[in-house]
């Protein structure tokens, strides 16, 4: 099996939503498609494929630019929205190959590094983020009050 990894333009917005959906079910795949249109021009989001036989997307992380992140040191910052890749295709390495795309085009634009999050209780995320190079900053709780 062979992939490349590329970064989106304009014309994967089809491919990016698709697999957005996949990782993030709650809207539709017209509603990412919308969200990554209005925000891809501003340039505070991006995503990147994972490119398989066929020309056909089997995975993708995206990222954007944010003015903060817990445990950053530098503002902006490029943060690690997701990161999906076909159940099918897991465990041969295309994870690793999209944080490393990501990681090099960042720190060619003088980034010096790259957050991310995981939910507390999903440890396969944690230690694919371990496994990636990510060290654990610090644990946050989060609350809420009706009024």
């Amino acid at each position: 099996m062979g992939f490349s990894i590329r970064r989106c333009d304009a014309a994967d917005l089809a491919e990016w939503a698709r697999l957005r959906q996949a990782l993030w079910p709650d809207g539709s795949v017209e509603e990412h498609a919308g969200e990554i249109a209005v925000a891809l021009p501003e340039g505070i989001l991006r995503g990147y494929l994972a490119i398989g036989d066929e020309e056909r997307a089997i995975g993708f992380a995206e990222l954007s630019i944010r003015r903060y992140a817990n445990g950053s040191t530098q503002s902006p910052v490029p943060f690690l929205e997701g990161i999906w890749i076909v159940p099918e295709h897991r465990q041969h390495g295309i994870g690793r190959l999209l944080i490393e795309r990501i990681s090099a085009d960042c720190a060619a634009e003088g980034f010096v590094e790259l957050c991310s999050d995981a939910e507390i209780d999903n440890l396969v995320s944690q230690h694919a983020h371990e496994s990636w190079g990510f060290s654990e900053t610090e644990r946050v709780v989060y609350f809420r009050k009706t009024l």
